[in-house]
């Protein structure tokens, strides 16, 4: 046990002189009228001045107990420093407009990937995850953490279109990620690309990416969704309201598969929601790193041990100090 504010406790002494000083006050008290002699009267003699010191006896010790509360007691619950298994992961989320094609059943790619990573998400247990999304630019949409329900929520917020660029930049996307992760202190760090098309904008080239990705120990799992062949994608038309309009098939399972394999990792392509979990299923079962966690020290706040009896004495007190026998002179 400690006390958060030790300093508190240096008013016990004024609260047991404030007290001695009362006591000494209730010794010198004199009845104002002389009462008939009475023997029944003088045998309260000596029992009759203890009872009439208990009042501020118990006022007393309710206040010591209070400027006690006030020092703020705590019990202290400490966890030693333990060694836990992870992986530093970054999902690298493409939000090009095609991604809102439907050829995933009743969802579109997004809704169907966003599952996808949220169904493994919860699986993992020690493992630091993040996000980042591209399209004609990338953004960090959450950093590496282990906060699993913050980051299911950022995970929400993700939408096709959401960085308010066209084009779809797979190689600046893999190189932002590369950047966010490299000094991460995981043995095993991971990006788990997943894309629908080809990479036509941005500055970097996703092989020189790559090569960047495997110098910083890093592995690549690309996953590309979407069935081969046209797919239709909604649109909103000024004129016409929203309209289906057909786009083709763009994946470059090529340059995915090259990506992948300059790291180390592996490409995937998947046209339905099962083979995509299936195949977050695969990456889920990476070896796993040691971590060794910092120790844990909690407190516990005690002072309502201390603060509910000094209530009562005070009562207590307050109640003996107008009894009838207390005002016996």
């Amino acid at each position: 046990m400690r006390f958060a504010d030790p300093l508190a406790l240096l008013l016990i002494p004024f609260a047991l002189a404030g007290a001695l000083w009362a006591l000494h006050r209730e010794r010198l008290r004199r009845a104002p009228l002389a009462y008939p002699g009475s023997a029944a009267l003088a045998r309260f003699g000596a029992a009759g001045g203890v009872w009439r010191r208990l009042p501020v006896l118990l006022k007393a010790l309710a206040l010591v107990l209070m400027v006690a509360a006030l020092a703020r007691p705590q019990r202290v619950f400490r966890q030693e420093a333990s060694w836990t298994s992870g992986v530093d992961i970054l999902l690298v989320l493409d939000t090009s407009l095609s991604m809102r094609a439907l050829d995933f059943g009743s969802q579109d790619r997004m809704g169907a990937a966003k599952d996808a990573a949220r169904a493994f998400i919860r699986r993992r247990t020690s493992d630091r995850i993040g996000i980042l999304v591209f399209a004609g630019v990338p953004l960090l949409t959450c950093p590496l953490t282990l906060d699993y329900d913050a980051l299911l929520e950022f995970l929400s917020d993700v939408q096709s279109g959401m960085t308010e660029s066209d084009g779809t930049a797979i190689g600046d996307g893999i190189a932002a990620a590369v950047s966010h992760v490299k000094d991460a202190p995981a043995k095993n760090k991971v990006l788990i690309l997943v894309t629908d098309g080809a990479n036509n904008t941005g500055v970097v080239d996703p092989l020189t990416a790559a090569r960047a990705a495997k110098a910083c120990g890093i592995r690549i799992y690309a996953i590309g969704t979407g069935r081969k062949g046209p797919a239709m994608v909604p649109v909103d038309d000024p004129r016409l309201g929203r309209q289906l309009v057909q786009i083709d098939d763009e994946l470059d399972e090529g340059v995915l598969e090259s990506a992948a394999a300059e790291t180390g990792g592996r490409y995937y392509r998947a046209q339905n929601l099962m083979e995509l979990n299936n195949i977050y299923g695969q990456i889920d079962r990476l070896e796993k790193t040691e971590r060794r966690l910092p120790p844990v020290v909690s407190y516990h706040d005690l002072h309502a041990w201390l603060l509910v009896p000094a209530a009562l004495l005070l009562l207590a007190g307050m109640a003996l100090g107008r009894t009838l026998l207390m005002r016996i002179p």
